[in-house]
């Protein structure tokens, strides 16, 4: 602003601050996000840990009492299934985090101990990479779940999994650059 025209500005009138302060209070309608995420993610956090004790405890019953089905079929998507569930709660941890950081308030806690932190992020930029990181991650697994249960019919097959690693390799590739400019 022009420092001759400051002089000339009148100060805000009663409406105007109080109309200001209702804006400057809005920023606590992240709220509405930032709770539900929280929730969800320790929601999907204890249901990945249910699959994986539900895991182990399949393995323990095949293996040393022999009882129970045969697991191998499926103790390997399961545990990917687990790793999914996982990686969306930390999505769900980083955006209600993100965006209490960004509205609301720096986390004291994560300032002062972690600068360096998934917690911490300075825009919706920064916010939105950190998400496409863990989403991208996220769909590499579901990727490697469906690898895993793929029967090949022709060797058509075997060639649309290879491009299918290779392209999955290039993004890995091209996100890992993006990120060192």
């Amino acid at each position: 602003m022009d420092p001759s025209k400051k002089d000339h500005q009148l100060p805000p009138t009663k409406l105007e601050r109080s109309f200001e302060r209702l804006l400057w209070s809005s920023r606590f309608l992240v709220l509405l996000a930032v709770v539900p995420s929280l929730l969800g993610a320790f929601v999907l956090f204890l249901i990945g840990t249910a699959d994986i004790i539900g895991v182990a405890v399949s393995a323990v019953n095949y293996y040393f009492l022999n009882s129970g089905e045969d697991i191998h079929d499926t103790v390997v998507p399961n545990i990917i299934i687990a790793v999914d569930i996982y990686l969306i709660a930390v999505v769900l941890l980083i955006f209600g985090t993100g965006i209490y950081r960004l509205f609301v308030s720096p986390i004291d806690h994560a300032e002062v101990h972690a600068p360096v932190h998934p917690f911490i992020v300075e825009s919706f930029d920064q916010l939105k990479d950190k998400i496409a990181r863990v989403v991208l991650l996220a769909v590499i697994i579901e990727f490697f779940r469906a690898v895993v249960d793929i029967r090949f019919q022709t060797s058509l097959d075997a060639i649309y999994l290879a491009v299918s690693i290779l392209a999955l390799a290039g993004g890995l590739y091209l996100m890992s650059r993006a990120h060192k400019h």
